[in-house]
């Protein structure tokens, strides 16, 4: 990964962030993306003077929209995207609201489309660029259909523009973790003892038996964002632990 420069949205903790890791110890100029004024923090300690750590909400249309211009101010070009960004509220039908629906779509699928419009100029060819999906896209997960849904069309999307972009050189590839263990699952709404129950139940779903980490994940997203994976081009890449065979 030396000499490239590589923009992970949602990088200042997690999977983006072990991501953002990884490929920094293995010679990466890195470009993470957050929020959260503490982890954005904690991922310039974490991450030191060499990463570029940014301010961008992806629920926002504006910085959506403004983080190409916002990356501009710091690197010329751009030779992979990791669009890891992404929310999660459970529950069942009944009480969803309307303000969950659009919070989950608004970050997890209109942040993601609107932050690759404006990147592209900023991508080279070749270049790579991954959705960050989920195993659910494909279960009939209960308590979970509009992040499932949310899931399914970034999947979809991926496909979609695998095909459009494949003529600039950029490879577009969606990566569907199963139950990692991520700071997601601390804001799914559940009380604490049903959060208990849903990890085991989940754990206990897949064929070995436990969550993954956010190492497993960060290992697969350099895959897809390196050479290594050049022939591979519009796929959902699983790493669930085999929970869609269960």
């Amino acid at each position: 990964m030396k000499n490239t420069t590589i923009l992970i949205t949602g990088g200042t903790s997690g999977i983006g962030l072990a991501t953002a890791q990884l490929l920094q110890a293995e010679g990466a100029r890195v470009i993470v993306t957050g929020r959260n004024p503490e982890t954005l923090a904690a991922a310039r300690t974490t991450l030191g003077a060499s990463a570029i750590v940014l301010a961008s909400d992806s629920a926002s249309l504006t910085d959506a929209q403004g983080l190409g211009a916002a990356i501009q101010k710091h690197a010329v070009k751009l030779d992979g995207v990791f669009l890891n960004a992404g929310v999660a509220t459970f529950g069942p039908l009944e009480s969803m609201t309307p303000k969950n629906f659009d919070d989950m779509f608004g970050i997890n699928v209109r942040g993601l489309y609107f932050q690759l419009q404006s990147l592209l100029p900023l991508l080279a060819n070749p270049s790579s660029v991954i959705f960050n999906a989920s195993v659910v896209a494909q279960l009939g997960l209960p308590g979970a259909s509009i992040y499932s849904a949310t899931k399914a069309a970034v999947v979809s999307l991926g496909k979609a523009l695998a095909v459009e972009l494949a003529p600039r050189g950029i490879r577009v590839n969606t990566l569907s973790p199963g139950p990692v263990a991520t700071p997601i699952y601390n804001k799914l709404g559940f009380p604490a003892d049903a959060k208990k129950g849903f990890e085991d139940s989940m754990a206990a779903q897949t064929l070995v038996k436990r969550f993954g980490t956010p190492d497993e994940i960060a290992r697969l997203a350099r895959f897809l964002l390196s050479d290594d994976s050049s022939f591979i081009v519009g796929e959902d890449i699983l790493a669930d632990g085999g929970i869609h065979l269960t």
